[in-house]
């Protein structure tokens, strides 16, 4: 089993609300292909890196995990670059960790 996290922003590059519909497909297409998801979406999480010798960069995210029997990486590769696009970012984090349901 494996569990897959999506960390996704809430804002774009210059600061400006992503509209919610971005989102709400993301759930969507989850749903639909792993049969549900948890959206940590209550507080927004918060990220922070440095960028070269200036400020820290911050980014709110909400986090999607869904649980998969089997890890598809080459699909969830090209999910991700398409994730990147829709969300106008260079990269997002997208993680899979292997777990052991008790």
């Amino acid at each position: 089993m494996h569990l897959v996290q999506l960390f996704l922003p809430l804002y774009d590059n210059e600061g400006e609300p992503l509209p919610r519909e971005l989102h709400a497909r993301v759930r969507r297409e989850l749903v639909e292909r792993f049969g549900g998801l948890t959206a940590y979406t209550r507080a927004p999480a918060r990220g922070l890196w440095q960028e070269d010798e200036g400020e820290p960069v911050r980014d709110d995210l909400v986090i999607y995990e869904v649980m998969t029997d089997a890890l598809d990486a080459d699909w969830w590769s090209g999910y991700r670059a398409d994730l990147e696009g829709r969300f106008r970012q260079e990269a997002l984090v997208v993680r899979a960790q292997e777990i052991r349901l008790l």
